[in-house]
């Protein structure tokens, strides 16, 4: 147990000191940073009013069409269209919204000039105003009353509820935590069991197992290298989740209240603000009715319990590899599919995470890290019973042990073998060795 409490400090304190950890440790939290800050930055910057020219024709849509964030409609009279579009940019419009003599059964011909291509928010707010006031005066011409119409229209909205103690739920939340659990798993087994094996080959090309392997056994090495390189991927994971909170905390000191306030003002004038604000009441209610310490305590031993499944796997690969770096994609193939079709399985389990897919992939070692994650956030025992959660966790453990076992035979011989190709059908051989 010493010698291999040695191996894991060694391989802590070396990957911890490098510039890369240092540099992909500060770079993911300023990511996270720029997500946030960019949209802020631009709503508050996004301020320039912009003239639109409108020529209407039909008469029909006159001091109709609404201003929009920035976008002001100025209704021109008296002027020729074939004239003025070849000089609305030096009258000060940005653009010219022409609307021809127009059959409103069969509304057609209404162009917009601009020298260059439009916002999608414009195009969108534009042909949505358009189409609108064509309706309200389809239902003026048959009589409709637009108003009692509006007043007949129904809004409810279910509420939904589960398990015992009623609680509110949102299958959006739910998605979204799943979705966001189970691919930050599926990024971390393919990052650190990659970094894993990468530390197996070196160790093999620098002949420095050699020297480790004259006073350690082949399965210590291995365990203290898994565990070592565990123990940084913890740290980092730790130090992302205290620098993006804590960036979060510091962006209304460094940016200002009433910039966020503005932004925040910005981004709700683009859509209904009512609605808006009812829907993040609703998604902090339910925010506050998820069961985060299952959610988080599960996250954490799909997180360990997935990576030491797959990192004893990428360590053996690592110890099959030569010289020949081309021999890396042959042997990792059979190791990274089952992690490629995991996070496919995860993908259809946040959308259906009570389908027999959904199931089973939940359960199976292979998958389990990444589709357990996708369906926890539903409800524990509501979507996922005990008796899955237990038996996914077990097998997982199981699955670890047993991973192990197999990967601490082929590394023992691969570990220590130079200078000819092997293939997986050989060290298939090596696990019946005794």
């Amino acid at each position: 147990m010493q010698k291999i409490w040695l191996i894991i400090k060694r391989e802590f304190l070396t990957r911890v000191r490098k510039k890369s950890f240092l540099i992909i440790t500060l770079l993911v939290p300023l990511f996270f940073a720029a997500i946030i800050v960019v949209p802020i930055l631009l709503s508050i910057n996004d301020r320039e009013d912009k003239r639109v020219g409108v020529i209407d024709e039909s008469g029909l849509f006159t001091n109709k069409i609404p201003d929009s964030k920035g976008i002001y409609y100025k209704y021109l009279e008296g002027v020729k269209v074939d004239t003025f579009k070849k000089m609305y940019e030096h009258y000060g419009y940005s653009g010219l919204l022409h609307i021809p003599p127009i059959n409103i059964e069969r509304p057609a011909g209404i162009e917009y000039f601009s020298k260059g291509q439009v916002s999608m928010l414009q195009e969108g707010s534009l042909n949505r105003d358009i189409n609108d006031i064509i309706e309200s005066k389809r239902m003026e011409m048959s009589g409709i009353d637009e108003h009692k119409l509006q007043a007949m229209k129904s809004n409810i909205k279910i509420e939904f509820r589960s398990g015992d103690d009623e609680k509110q739920g949102s299958s959006t939340v739910a998605y979204a935590i799943g979705y966001a659990s189970g691919f930050i798993i599926y990024i971390i087994l393919m990052v650190f069991g990659m970094s894993v094996m990468r530390g197996v080959m070196e160790e093999k090309v620098n002949r420095i197992a050699e020297v480790m392997i004259s006073s350690v056994k082949p399965f210590q090495l291995m365990m203290g290298k898994i565990i070592g390189i565990a123990a940084v991927g913890l740290l980092q994971f730790f130090i992302w989740v205290v620098l993006i909170m804590g960036i979060q905390l510091l962006l209304p000191l460094f940016l200002g209240v009433d910039a966020m306030h503005a932004a925040q003002g910005n981004m709700a004038n683009q859509g209904n603000n009512a609605a808006m604000l009812e829907a993040i009441e609703k998604v902090s209610l339910v925010l506050g009715s998820i069961n985060w310490t299952l959610i988080i305590s599960c996250f954490i031993f799909y997180f360990l319990g997935g990576y030491l499944f797959y990192s004893a796997l990428f360590a053996a690969v690592g110890s099959l590899v030569n010289e020949d770096p081309n021999d890396v994609q042959s042997l990792t193939f059979p190791i990274t599919l089952p992690v490629i079709i995991g996070i496919m399985i995860m993908i259809s389990a946040v959308q259906n995470p009570n389908s027999t897919l959904a199931v089973w992939g939940s359960i199976i070692p292979f998958t389990s890290p990444m589709v357990m994650m996708a369906r926890i956030p539903y409800g524990v025992p509501g979507t996922v019973p005990y008796w899955e959660l237990i038996l996914s966790m077990v097998l997982l453990v199981a699955g670890f042990i047993l991973t192990t076992w197999i990967a601490g035979k082929i590394y023992r011989t691969g570990i220590l073998m130079y200078g000819k190709k092997i293939t997986l059908k050989e060290a298939v051989k090596w696990i019946g060795r005794k």
